[in-house]
């Protein structure tokens, strides 16, 4: 047995006892300034040294050496090794959060790899393998990559994902922590309105922006990428000259789609274009699959709302529509927190649905072992809070409907329901009025709006009229106000009249109420383009709320209608405790018979109306419904970030 001693510089001094008349092969060797960090492997073992101002090398043995292996190494020791490297780990980690440079890491990535090293397990020397030379393929010079328009979606992700390991190796991180933007793109945009003509540099400026990399032109030694960020978009301007190394980089591994951060000074073009003139940049976020636009767009319907992410990327009016609902529902909360309500909330899940008529989504707790539904109105609890002492009260919040969908309907919407007492439905409609303006005013320079191919007014005062007047105007021969709802003939000229106007299914109806209502939703309602009250509805079809004080049959209720749709509710409310529940056994009645949509006997709002509730009014609006009218959207998926859709099959 032979013994040869391997001495460097530095002092690091490492025996290796060979078996039998084995030799020792330098293989490579290259500086350092890491701590010690020794590897190595069993059989045709390699090692590896490092150490301050030490060269690291690599050796290799054709027979095993003896050193401290895994083998040598009791339980105990292994695992304290093993804990070791798990806090070293955590400890760079950190340190790559904190921004360390590459040199100072160094060390600290040595040390791992020498922990590491302790434990390795040892690997058997593989054969090396005799290959026939096969022919070399001639290459064709004229031979190009694949354009990324050539390539396929799995092509394309995985040439990224290739970039991403690219980076990794040049020692770049593709996924960062944080970065600290100084403006916005449209905030330039305006800053520098009529400054700087082409060609001109503003030297002194400073400015740092990040956003995701929407299109890209390279001409050799000069690229212009255009990023978009929350605000808008605004051009880089990128020079070999200016930014140096990274100029390849730049050019190399950012796509479109990519989320960079880039600082510099602002210049025009001598275009006229405003740019970020670079001079450095930073990826942020590599996306691993192409913008849509690589499609010509993202223009089908359904895939538009199924991946509303990427919706709101290529889509700069989408975005613009959700910026305006949030100015929307904030304004109403601001004008109702001036007026002195409060926003309180309401349970989701209810053992008894009701306050609407609407088939619920049934749900089960498992703990409790009760039957729940999630809410089709927050009304109750609501008025429950006048009864409790509130004088002003409201809630904005997601309601839940097993109904049908359509352009104006979705299973689930955002409504506000709002109560105040000591009013009635005259109070509620001024207010109606006020709010309406009000979210108008946040979101329009103008309250001449335009929706599809009319022009709605949203100026006071609106229209308000009753429902036997307006269906009057549709049925000038018939009049509904002249029938006495308690005389069965009154029932029989009303269907007649009715069908007569082209009313489908009338024979189904069962009072006069219900035949007036449905010849309003069909002759009328469609027609009502300019904001509308409608009041007065026939107690038959508003079970909460109060009786007219002059009109028998009639309730003191008006409902809103602009667009050809119902935006809002509204009722004097209903206080008779005894009256309530004999409209709610009316309901419960019709649920016993089949009616999916009716409600039962709520005995919990019962007790609480007999305790005592002031007059009061109600509102309720569709906040979706208004955002349609408001931001001209044709649907209600339009204005809903995420709507309910079917699995795509």
């Amino acid at each position: 047995m032979s013994t040869k001693n391997l001495c460097r510089r530095g002092g690091i001094i490492m025996s290796v006892f060979l078996l039998s008349s084995a030799t020792t092969r330098f293989v490579s060797s290259f500086t350092s300034t890491s701590r010690l960090a020794v590897r190595y492997q069993r059989g045709a073992a390699s090692f590896f040294v490092a150490n301050d101002n030490v060269a690291k090398q690599t050796f290799r043995a054709k027979n095993q050496f003896f050193m401290s292996t895994v083998d040598q190494l009791s339980d105990e020791q292994i695992k304290d090794i093993e804990a070791q490297i798990k806090t070293k780990g955590e400890e760079i980690r950190q340190l790559k959060a904190d921004g360390i440079d590459k040199e100072s890491l160094a060390p600290h990535v040595a040390e791992l790899i020498a922990l590491k090293s302790k434990i390795a397990p040892p690997e058997e020397p593989k054969k090396k393998e005799t290959k026939k030379k096969q022919p070399q393929k001639q290459k064709n010079k004229n031979q190009q990559p694949k354009k990324e328009t050539e390539m396929s979606e799995s092509e394309l992700r995985a040439a990224r994902l290739q970039k991403v390991e690219l980076m990794r190796e040049a020692g770049a991180e593709p996924y960062e922590y944080s970065y600290k933007p100084t403006h916005k793109a449209t905030e330039l945009q305006v800053l520098y309105e009529g400054k700087l003509e082409g060609g001109e540099e503003d030297e002194e400026a400073d400015v740092a922006v990040a956003g995701r990399i929407m299109a890209k032109r390279v001409f050799g030694k000069l690229a212009f990428f255009t990023l978009q960020d929350e605000s808008g978009t605004i051009q880089l301007h990128l020079e070999k000259n200016r930014l140096g190394d990274t100029f390849k980089n730049i050019k190399a591994w950012v796509d479109s789609g990519d989320i960079i951060g880039v600082r510099g000074t602002i210049r025009r073009t001598d275009k006229g274009e405003l740019s970020i003139y670079a001079k450095e940049w930073t990826m942020l976020t590599k996306s691993a699959a192409p913008l849509p636009d690589k499609w010509h767009g993202l223009t089908d319907i359904s895939k538009r709302y199924r991946n509303r992410h990427l919706d709101l990327i290529v889509n700069p009016t989408v975005r613009e529509t959700f910026r305006k609902r949030a100015k929307i529902t904030s304004a109403l909360r601001r004008s109702l927190d001036d007026m002195g309500f409060l926003e309180i909330e309401t349970p989701v899940l209810h053992s008894q649905p009701g306050g609407a008529e609407a088939k619920p989504f049934e749900t089960y707790h498992n703990t409790m072992d009760m039957d729940l539904t999630l809410r089709i109105a927050t009304e109750l609890h609501l008025k429950r809070l006048i009864v409790g002492g509130f004088e002003r009260v409201y809630e904005i919040g997601r309601i839940f409907r097993n109904e049908g969908i359509s352009t104006r309907h979705n299973p689930e919407f955002t409504s506000i329901e709002l109560y105040q007492a000591y009013a009635d439905y005259n109070d509620m409609m001024d207010l109606t009025e006020q709010l309406v303006v009000e979210m108008c005013d946040a979101v329009s320079d103008t309250r001449e709006l335009p929706y599809g191919d009319h022009t709605v007014s949203i100026e006071r005062p609106w229209r308000r009229v009753t429902m036997t007047d307006i269906v009057k105007e549709h049925m000038p021969d018939f009049d509904f106000e002249s029938l006495d709802p308690d005389d069965p003939e009154s029932l029989v000229k009303a269907k007649a009249a009715a069908a007569a106007a082209g009313v489908p299914k009338v024979d189904e109806l069962a009072s006069v109420g219900y035949v007036l209502n449905a010849c309003f939703e069909e002759l009328c309602e469609p027609n009502l383009i300019q904001p509308t009250f409608v009041i007065d509805y026939p107690v038959d079809v508003s079970p909460l709320a109060k009786p007219h004080r002059s009109k028998p049959g009639y309730t003191e209720r008006f409902e809103l209608f602009a667009t050809g749709r119902e935006l809002a509710n509204s009722f004097s409310e209903l206080t008779d405790p005894v009256d309530q529940r004999e409209r709610f056994e009316a309901q419960a009645a019709k649920k016993a018979a089949g009616d999916e949509e009716a409600c039962g006997v709520d005995e919990e709002f019962l007790q609480a109306l007999e305790q005592g509730m002031p007059p009061t009014g109600g509102l309720g609006i569709g906040i979706d419904r208004l955002v349609m009218l408001l931001t001209n959207s044709p649907s209600i998926r339009d204005v809903i970030a995420f709507p309910l859709l079917k699995p795509d099959a």
